[in-house]
């Protein structure tokens, strides 16, 4: 058996892993005590990649700060996230209800609006997303080396935010990494 092989099928457990965790569209206990350590990990801006940030959004029901670990999707000059289990999940809905006002959190606070990018307009953005975060690759069924007109075809079941500076449509500057416990 070749190494290609034995990589292949390493990386199909993975991902079948990474669905597991995330069965019925919802994080079970094991996603949810990783989240929030990746969530604590991300806004530290420990050991984690450059594009990942801690977002804060205040909670629709209970109004207490509610932070999810996500990946900055960059195109264009613009950081945009993606939501890699769909329309159905709490942080979605949590951004919507507020007006998309939102912290990211990557060493430092950064007051952001989250503006939808309409469902006809995704596709672009989502497969950059699958080229940056190789962890949604398993929830979202399409490959990220597929044709354009394959994401447009899934693109309205996956919400992407533009990231801007709150108060302001310009594009928001994050922190940059800073040696090598900060891989770019």
């Amino acid at each position: 058996m070749g190494t290609a092989t034995l990589w292949r099928g390493a990386r199909a457990r993975t991902e079948a892993f990474r669905r597991w965790m995330y069965r019925d569209g919802r994080p079970g206990t094991l996603a949810r005590a990783a989240n929030r350590l990746s969530a604590w990990q991300f806004s530290a801006g420990l050991l984690s990649p450059a594009r990942a940030v801690t977002l804060e959004v205040r909670g629709r029901r209970t109004g207490r700060t509610i932070s999810f670990p996500l990946v900055l999707a960059e195109l264009g000059g613009r950081h945009y996230v993606v939501s890699m289990l769909g329309e159905d999940t709490s942080w979605v809905r949590n951004v919507r209800a507020a007006g998309g006002r939102a912290v990211l959190r990557r060493r430092q606070a950064t007051p952001v609006l989250l503006v939808e990018v309409p469902p006809g307009r995704r596709a672009p953005f989502l497969k950059r997303y699958l080229d940056q975060a190789p962890g949604a690759r398993p929830h979202v069924p399409v490959d990220r080396h597929a044709p354009l007109a394959e994401f447009e075809a899934v693109a309205a079941r996956f919400p992407v935010f533009r990231v801007e500076a709150a108060g302001r449509t310009d594009p928001v500057t994050l922190p940059t990494p800073a040696g090598p416990g900060d891989p770019r």
